[in-house]
């Protein structure tokens, strides 16, 4: 790992520690840990939580944490999975392999056999697999856009070297604080950059960033070039703070010219900018009014 990297993954995990200090599972929320998805005895497995008072199949969500494909792991996002829980969702909250120790594409490798645990496992969990939705932030959100369109694009999948199951395709999903055009961000001359292109190193397990990139490489770099009208319903957000901020104004455009039908939010103002990734800190008002925006957004989708 690149010292960038690792100051990167420290800086998270201090941040982490603060947000999820004296946070405990809610009493209404029944949960089940250290489910195995695939070989791997430390990164595959994926916790699910449920409102202990529900009963029969519920819409699940699928979390795709972020972390710079470098950190973190369903620790780190267990309280904020679990408040997702308590709108009504089955609610799967799963460690992937992390870079550079397992570069690409072992991450969305995992994050495949995940949809096919759900699928799989739908009885023994009360899974309503006719409304999966996946919600990704910040490389957790690029991570779900590449998805997404392999569910819909076998020429996409192909080139990545991942193969969803047949037919399957997000109910919609939810892209908070998101990359989704590396190739442009790598353009900018800002500090952002510094961080970013270290974290892509990783990701790739190379030494410098090829020009021009291969096939797979700008697949996996610049996805939002390969969306098509069979892209699933979204719910993007960002907020001023956040470094990525540009990073919407690649994607909005590419879903209107595809027609895909999508809200987007701006949460804080230039008083309140609000950060990467807030709506993660739980117990701050803004964080609960986008959850709850969000959650709303994927019930009304789930009637």
């Amino acid at each position: 790992m690149s010292n960038v990297s690792k100051l990167f993954a420290k800086a998270c995990e201090f941040a982490d520690k603060r947000k999820n200090a004296g946070l405990t599972t809610p009493d209404d929320i029944i949960r089940i840990d250290d489910i195995s998805y695939g070989p791997d005895p430390v990164w595959n497995l994926l916790d699910v939580y449920r409102p202990r008072t529900a009963e029969g199949p519920l819409p699940v969500i699928i979390d795709v944490h972020g972390g710079g494909w470098v950190y973190g792991d369903k620790y780190v996002y267990q309280y904020y999975c679990m408040e997702m829980a308590q709108h009504g969702f089955a609610v799967v909250n799963f460690s992937y392999r992390l870079a550079p120790e397992n570069v690409f594409p072992a991450s969305m490798l995992d994050m495949d056999a995940v949809v096919r645990f759900v699928l799989s496992n739908a009885d023994k969990y009360g899974f309503d697999l006719s409304h999966v939705y996946m919600v990704g932030d910040s490389a957790g959100a690029h991570m779900t856009v590449m998805y997404s369109i392999m569910c819909t694009d076998k020429d996409y999948a192909k080139v990545l070297g991942v193969t969803p199951p047949d037919g399957f395709v997000p109910s919609a999903v939810v892209l908070n604080c998101g990359v989704y055009d590396i190739c442009e961000m790598l353009k900018d001359k800002g500090p952002s950059v510094m961080l970013l292109k270290p974290l892509v190193k990783d990701l790739l397990g190379v030494d410098e960033l090829p020009d021009p990139l291969s096939p797979e490489q700008d697949a996996l770099l610049c996805p939002v070039k390969y969306i098509n009208s069979f892209f699933p319903e979204s719910f993007v957000m960002t907020a001023p703070g956040d470094f990525l901020v540009r990073q919407p104004d690649f994607l909005l455009p590419v879903l209107e010219r595809e027609g895909i039908k999508h809200t987007f939010r701006v949460y804080g103002s230039e008083q309140n900018k609000l950060h990467h990734v807030f709506h993660c800190e739980i117990r701050t008002p803004e964080a609960k009014q986008c959850n709850d925006e969000e959650m709303a957004f994927l019930l009304n989708l789930s009637k």
